[in-house]
């Protein structure tokens, strides 16, 4: 069943268009990846995806619901969690008080803060920690955990890898198998294609905005993707 739809979806930054007739879909409980360069729009369609860039033409349909022009909030209510690109908790808060912030609003689910800390063992020790004085690794196990105490069906993860050591990277990635059997469904922005591939079922490729690949990440090559991820010069 199709969780997340996306027909001929149009986002702009003011003036500048940066997606360009965007279509995709994400199905219950299947991890789609977004990969691209810097600046191929990935990051704006989440934000068009959550209602923080509104798209101006197209449609974003989830559950069977238009949420095409709905604000982010309402958005998030439906149950659409998002882990932004820079982390972005409250410095000033404790670990823990960043989390229980996420449960004031949270959808029911069987994400819980004790569900959280066994996801992430280590973060139960650094929890009375203000979110300033922690690793940026431990930050983004903080980020991915804020997102499912909202209790999502859908996350999506912006960057993840961004600035982190590969050991770090990899113990984050693992846990994603317990987040799909969860029943949450993943759309994962990345720029590490090798990564992204790994982590998810399908993949879909943006250059300058544009689709300009998509299929099974396990049946796509290595050489189709340069060329979609580059341009076809470099196929």
């Amino acid at each position: 069943m199709t969780l997340l739809d996306l027909e001929n979806v149009d986002v702009f930054h003011r003036d500048l268009q940066a997606v360009f007739g965007v279509s995709l879909t994400v199905a219950e409980g299947e991890a789609i990846a977004i990969i691209g360069a810097n600046g191929a729009g990935k990051s704006t369609l989440l934000r068009a995806i959550i209602g923080l860039t509104p798209s101006r033409n197209g449609q974003i349909t989830f559950a069977g619901e238009n949420i095409t022009r709905l604000h982010c909030s309402v958005v998030s209510r439906r149950g659409i969690a998002i882990v932004p690109e820079g982390r972005r908790l409250f410095s000033s808060l404790t670990v823990e008080e960043n989390l229980q912030l996420a449960m004031s609003r949270a959808r029911k689910g069987p994400w819980t803060l004790q569900s959280v800390y066994d996801l992430f063992p280590a973060m139960h020790e650094f929890r009375r920690h203000k979110a300033s004085d922690i690793s940026g690794g431990q930050q983004q196990m903080v980020a991915v955990s804020r997102a499912l105490l909202t209790n999502p069906r859908l996350l999506l993860c912006d960057e993840l890898s961004l600035g982190l050591a590969p050991k770090v990277i990899s113990d984050i990635y693992a846990c994603f198998a317990k987040i799909r059997a969860s029943g949450v469904s993943i759309v994962l922005v990345e720029q590490d294609t090798v990564r992204a591939r790994s982590a998810s079922d399908r993949l879909y490729c943006l250059l300058k905005g544009k689709v300009t690949l998509e299929g099974k990440s396990s049946s796509v090559g290595h050489d189709e993707i340069r060329g979609a991820y580059f341009g076809g010069s470099h196929a």
